[in-house]
């Protein structure tokens, strides 16, 4: 006897079904059918599947929802095709100043494009003067790419680059 239902299920006029499907859609956040139904038959004793499928078909919410595709809020970028080893090198900096290993707070992570081939630095500062000295280890040991790039903008590798300079002169 305790498994049966014993909440109070109301019959909606014609004229209220909309309404009461309405509430209940918005309740549960605009789920879905089965979940508009199943949260409209806790009250409602006759409102039926068809009139939810309905209504959710119009609701302007879910209409949204549906047409809006799921990478909408991701940038379409086109990937970069290296053909050879050091055409292109990509210098990035990873900030670990919240856990450094004792005076180093930053990784220098070198990588060639075409390879994916790593190497990192312990970095004690990010400065465009500490950066290219262990960026010239790097390229002595396979040298200089044909373009270097980084996420850290274009100021950043063009103060590395001029530092490069002074110290390869």
């Amino acid at each position: 006897q305790g498994l049966e239902d014993t909440s109070i299920k109301y019959y909606v006029p014609i004229n209220e079904v909309y309404d009461a499907i309405r509430i209940a859609h918005s309740n549960i956040g605009h789920r879905g059918i089965k979940y508009t139904l199943k949260e409209i038959k806790k009250k409602c004793a006759n409102v039926t599947e068809k009139q939810v499928k309905l209504f959710i078909s119009e609701c302007n919410e879910c209409k949204i929802k549906r047409a809006k595709p799921k990478n909408s809020s991701k940038l379409v970028v086109r990937p970069i095709i290296s053909n050879d080893f050091n055409s292109r090198g990509q210098v990035d900096l990873i900030d670990m100043q919240s856990s450094p290993d004792g005076k180093f707070k930053f990784i220098l992570n070198y990588q060639d494009h075409f390879t994916k081939f790593c190497i990192l630095r312990p970095l004690k500062s990010k400065t465009a003067a500490d950066v290219p000295y262990n960026l010239l280890d790097i390229f002595t040991t396979f040298r200089a790419p044909a373009i270097l790039q980084s996420d850290n903008g274009r100021e950043f590798v063009a103060k590395v680059i001029e530092e490069l300079a002074l110290i390869w002169k």
